[in-house]
């Protein structure tokens, strides 16, 4: 019970802090960007949540933990913390003074992608068991190098780059790719410092990195 009651207390809370960033700077709620966004971020959000709970509720108190141990991660969560809140309020204001205006289909295509990065999370989610939001190597770990570990060696990074860097396309906007453009920079740091952490600390990493070349794109990084 209190695994749900925490779940629920952070879903909630998301949903009306993104609500806020958005609707409040908009100045009306008939922004349809936003409830594009928020439906495509949250039904999936309540879904994936379910199942976790009735399959694997360890694993969800993993994702529900954001105590992060590592000093290079905390400033990573610094800086996403002002990028997404500044993205949101300037897509937001955008649309409000109709600075720009993205085209339907580019709406489309933005929401697909969101959509494909939102399964790939989901696949990781269930490749791996030991995915906790917090860089660390946890007791009993080991290496998973099968599925899309056996393309990438972090598909979750990859998931989130096609779910944010589109974002504010779904939201209607142009100008709010300027602060989400940081978040390629922030992953990578993400990356090498976990990588770090891994190499030292979890057996077996540091033969995974000679097999899977690709951190984060196929063919390219």
């Amino acid at each position: 019970m209190k695994l749900i009651f925490n779940a629920l207390i952070k879903y909630i809370m998301g949903l009306a802090l993104v609500g806020l960033l958005l609707f409040l700077p908009a100045w009306t709620i008939n922004y349809p960007g936003a409830w594009l966004f928020i439906a495509l971020l949250f039904i999936p959000m309540l879904f994936i949540g379910i199942v976790l709970f009735a399959k694997s509720p360890a694993l969800l108190e993993k994702r529900l933990n954001n105590k992060e141990k590592e000093k290079t991660q905390r400033g990573v969560i610094v800086l996403s913390g002002l990028m997404f809140p500044i993205g949101f309020v300037l897509s937001a204001l955008d649309f409000r003074f109709g600075w720009s205006s993205v085209p339907l289909w580019l709406v489309i295509v933005a929401s697909v992608l969101f959509l494909v990065g939102y399964g790939i999370y989901a696949e990781v989610m269930r490749e791996n068991a030991y995915l906790s939001r917090t860089v660390e190597v946890q007791e009993n770990q080991t290496v998973i190098s099968t599925g899309l570990y056996g393309i990438v060696r972090h598909p979750m990074y990859l998931a989130t780059l096609l779910m944010f860097l589109p974002l504010p396309l779904i939201l209607g906007s142009f100008w709010g790719i300027i602060p989400f453009a940081l978040y390629p920079l922030v992953t990578v740091i993400r990356i090498l410092n976990e990588e770090k952490v891994l190499v030292d600390g979890l057996e077996g990493y540091a033969e995974y990195k000679t097999k899977v070349k690709c951190r984060l794109i196929p063919f390219v990084w």
